[in-house]
């Protein structure tokens, strides 16, 4: 069923209140409505919450497709527009499965569910793990820091308990970066560690662990690439309810609340064998699953740079139909990630109707998979349908969230390359102000498609509207993650503000066309970690 919207704003009014907009662009590209118009069909019932791999996920990709054609858009995917992305599908068979912790020859098992979730990223070949637990803080190890969450204990053979998050002298983008899987497991399997029990940072959670367990319904994916296969070696990961997390501290002489208060403010953990240890088994069901990237390329006029592209990316993939809330089962995603779908929709068909001339050609990029694991833009970015060092930055587009005026542009990557420097000087244009990462312990950084780029070695930014610590809009976003994000109330029915989305894809678009212009590529900053991977 299509649902009413509730604008909060209108254009002319941030026209009004934006003087040098008017003065910088005299012309007003977006208005919001049309936007709004691709949101709505994204986002409808009929697309099923666009669950990767899915019927509703392929109706949403025609649909694009659609639009991208009409619009004189060229495809530049592997067969069209599309690149095919094949995928492992896993699904946790939760009545084959148990966990247990363990302690003086008595077992208490543990409820999925309300005390733990079971995932699938593990080598479940063997009927059951049995080991010693030990707490290492963050789970961190940060050479550039000199940052050792795994020295000083033997960990070989020994599953390990970590509170996501990092200590406040790491900087957030680093601390990010470490904290992915990938690199993560790297260090912990050079230590010996056979398998992971992660406790979620309570003062950094999105959603309750209430929604986070109704969502264990929802299937894993991973690339089904030999190449794309980090967990070798681990045994078993599991996810522990905070609430509950006291009894993995029993006996240890450290409770999980004076812990949690400590990485509340990101400062230093101890670390500290276990009484208890565990012992599970997980049982997973795999099936092959093929899914697409979307790519479309707006040619540059100029003969040497138009062989060079920036990329706007979008992931059109989000988490189907699973659990009722409500008594809706259909996880439409308007604006996880509808919105920065509708948003590449809104600006190519601009561009090409009021074409700026454009040196460097620009490609459109919507990915699949991003909630599997950023799986789409990692296998783009790994396996690019244009030459690799043809492509100068990314600036990613997902969940902007025009839930209030845009006043603040929050630019993950700011401080890191250039191209942070340039996304501010546009957003000033308009008198907004561009702020870096309010809120690290979120990982943000790492947890959108620009990141399948900074590890390639491209520039790359996600910029959302903002807000200041302590504001009254922070509690308006906080509320809405609690009650929306990954829920089925993220559709059609929710207040947003045009003006705000409209004013969005006015810096989006100045963006692109000043990367596109700009004779010299955006570069890496000599301090930033990331410049490393510049000659990957």
């Amino acid at each position: 069923m299509r649902r009413a919207i509730y604008a909060t704003a209108v254009f002319a009014a941030a026209l009004a209140s934006l003087p040098l907009f008017a003065q910088t662009q005299p012309e007003s590209h977006f208005d919001g409505k049309s936007w709004w118009e691709h949101v709505k069909v994204l986002a409808d019932d009929s697309m099923e919450g666009r669950e990767t791999g899915s019927a509703g996920l392929r109706r949403a990709q025609a649909y694009v497709v659609g639009q991208l054609t009409k619009n004189g858009l060229e495809p530049a995917g592997a067969n069209g527009f599309y690149q095919p992305v094949k995928l492992n599908r896993r699904q946790v068979i939760e009545k084959d499965s148990f966990a247990a912790l363990t302690h003086d020859g008595k077992s208490e098992t543990l409820t999925p569910g309300d005390e733990v979730l079971f995932s699938t990223r593990s080598d479940s070949s063997e009927k059951e793990i049995s080991a010693p637990l030990v707490f290492v803080g963050y789970g961190l190890r940060i050479p550039e820091k000199q940052f050792d969450d795994l020295s000083g204990q033997n960990l070989s053979g020994k599953i390990i308990v970590y509170i996501a998050g990092s200590p406040a002298d790491i900087p957030a983008a680093l601390a990010s970066h470490y904290s992915t899987f990938e690199e993560r497991w790297k260090s912990l399997l050079a230590a010996g560690v056979i398998g992971v029990i992660a406790i979620p940072n309570p003062a950094s959670m999105d959603i309750p662990w209430s929604r986070i367990a109704l969502n264990r319904s929802h299937p894993s994916m991973d690339l089904a690439d030999a190449e794309f296969n980090d967990a070798e070696g681990l045994k078993l990961s599991l996810l522990f309810n905070p609430v509950q997390a006291e009894k993995l501290f029993a006996g240890s002489g450290h409770t999980f609340a004076e812990l949690a208060a400590l990485a509340k403010d990101r400062k230093p953990l101890p670390r500290f064998p276990l009484k208890v240890g565990v012992k599970a088994h997980v049982a997973v069901e795999t099936t092959e699953v093929e899914s697409a990237n979307l790519v479309a390329k707006l040619p540059g006029s100029d003969p040497v740079l138009k062989n060079e592209y920036v990329v706007l990316s979008a992931h059109l993939d989000h988490l189907g139909i699973g659990e009722p809330v409500n008594g809706d089962r259909i996880y439409n995603g308007a604006m996880d990630d509808g919105s920065g779908s509708a948003a590449l929709l809104d600006v190519a068909a601009n561009l090409k109707a009021h074409p700026d001339k454009l040196k460097r050609s620009i490609v459109f990029l919507f990915v699949t998979a991003e909630e599997k694991g950023l799986l789409g833009s990692r296998y783009f970015a790994t396996h690019p349908t244009l030459p690799a060092k043809s492509i100068v930055a990314d600036i990613n587009i997902d969940m902007f969230l025009p839930i209030v005026p845009l006043k603040f542009l929050e630019v993950k990557g700011l401080e890191e390359s250039d191209l942070g420097d340039r996304a501010a000087a546009v957003a000033a244009s308009f008198s907004v102000k561009a702020i870096p990462d309010q809120e690290p312990l979120r990982n943000r950084f790492i947890r959108s498609d620009q990141y399948s780029f900074i590890v390639r070695g491209i520039p790359a930014v996600k910029m959302d509207v903002g807000f200041l610590l302590g504001s009254p809009e922070q509690k308006i976003f906080k509320d809405w993650l609690t009650n929306r994000y990954h829920a089925p109330s993220d559709d059609l029915n929710q207040p947003v503000d045009l003006s705000a989305a409209a004013l969005y894809e006015e810096i989006i678009r100045r963006l692109l066309v000043d990367s596109a212009n700009n004779p010299a590529r955006p570069e890496w900053k000599h301090d930033s970690f990331f410049r490393r991977y510049a000659n990957n």
